[in-house]
């Protein structure tokens, strides 16, 4: 198997590198500039760089540190019961929601022997759009032995957004990684409701090893007015789809395939599943649900057992507002 998947870059006037999509056929009717701030104007082209390494104390720190507004990161905290030496970053956004002509790239490394958790401290909202489209670009690299988790909060699409998102990952095959999304209808309870309703939500993810060898690519295009989401087969009655890629050494994999079961819970309103990805590179496990807390706590759960097969540590319960 061979692909070749790379995102573009294009520079504006100011000479800064834009991610752009424009060669991605379902963006196609999207590419129009938008009315009021261009596309890679200060403020929607937000950049992030995260690098965790083991400092000299044997303790994994985050290094590297590179940020453009309106990506945040302050610093990173040690609150972790399970694993308290492990860090944890929360990326934050002072821009509010995405809207029409943002533009977000993140790179996170993981040196050799390193380990992270990261997430997002609230909820992304796409806003609703009338030109072009959002767009971010991730890069996550983990090198000989490295560990991460990263769990972003729920991404609520609204009536007429436009969202693609591509994300790179290059992984030693020493590495683990658990890596979630949290995809909701749109606003459910936003007056007399707005499911489904959104223009395009494109989302892309692949690997490879770090010598170039091809792992593994998904990519799945939801476009309400092409394909009714409520189809059989596609969302059905359910409001929200978790989609978890887990990579981790083959016995490790297996044992994390072994003691999770696939279910339908219909009192619940509860669905997941579970298979290998190709190549030996890992798991890919699916939930869908009616809303965001139970899909959330069923991640949480995946979580827990993948953490207990590739660390022997428990994972702790949740924050309340969390």
């Amino acid at each position: 198997m061979a692909f070749d998947y790379q995102t573009h870059l294009t520079t504006h006037d100011s000479g800064v590198p834009i991610v752009d999509f424009s060669d991605r056929s379902e963006m196609a009717p999207y590419l129009d500039e938008p009315k009021a701030m261009y596309v890679g104007a200060p403020g929607k082209h937000g950049y992030l760089r995260l690098g965790f390494e083991i400092d000299a104390r044997g303790k994994s720190i985050l290094r590297d540190l590179d940020r453009r507004a309106p990506l945040i990161v302050q610093q990173a905290l040690y609150f972790d019961k399970g694993m308290p030496e492990m860090p944890c970053v929360y990326i934050l956004s002072s821009g509010g929601p995405n809207v029409e002509g943002d533009r977000y790239e993140q790179e996170i490394t993981l040196k050799p022997g390193a380990f992270a958790w990261v997430s997002t401290g609230a909820a992304t909202k796409i806003a609703e759009m009338t030109h072009n489209y959002s767009g971010m670009r991730q890069k996550i690299v983990l090198e000989k032995d490295s560990y991460l988790e990263y769990m972003p909060e729920p991404v609520y699409p609204c009536r007429h957004a436009r969202f693609i998102s591509d994300t790179e990952i290059v992984a030693d095959p020493t590495a683990s990684l658990f890596y979630s999304e949290i995809f909701m209808g749109g606003r459910k309870y936003y007056k007399d409701g707005e499911l489904f309703e959104y223009d395009i939500l494109s989302v892309c993810s692949h690997a490879r090893r770090p010598d170039g060898t091809p792992l593994f690519l998904e990519k799945f295009i939801i476009s309400p007015d092409t394909l009714n989401p409520r189809q059989l087969g596609v969302m059905g009655k359910y409001d929200v789809f978790a989609n978890v890629i887990v990579l981790a050494p083959r016995e490790i994999a297996d044992r994390i395939y072994n003691a999770t079961d696939p279910y339908i819970d219909r009192e619940r309103h509860l669905a997941c599943g579970i298979t290998h990805l190709p190549n030996g590179a890992g798991l890919l496990f699916k939930v869908l649900g009616m809303e965001a807390g139970p899909v959330k706590q069923t991640v949480r759960e995946f979580l827990a057992v993948f953490r207990k097969e590739a660390k022997g540590r428990e994972l702790p319960e949740e924050f309340p507002w969390r």
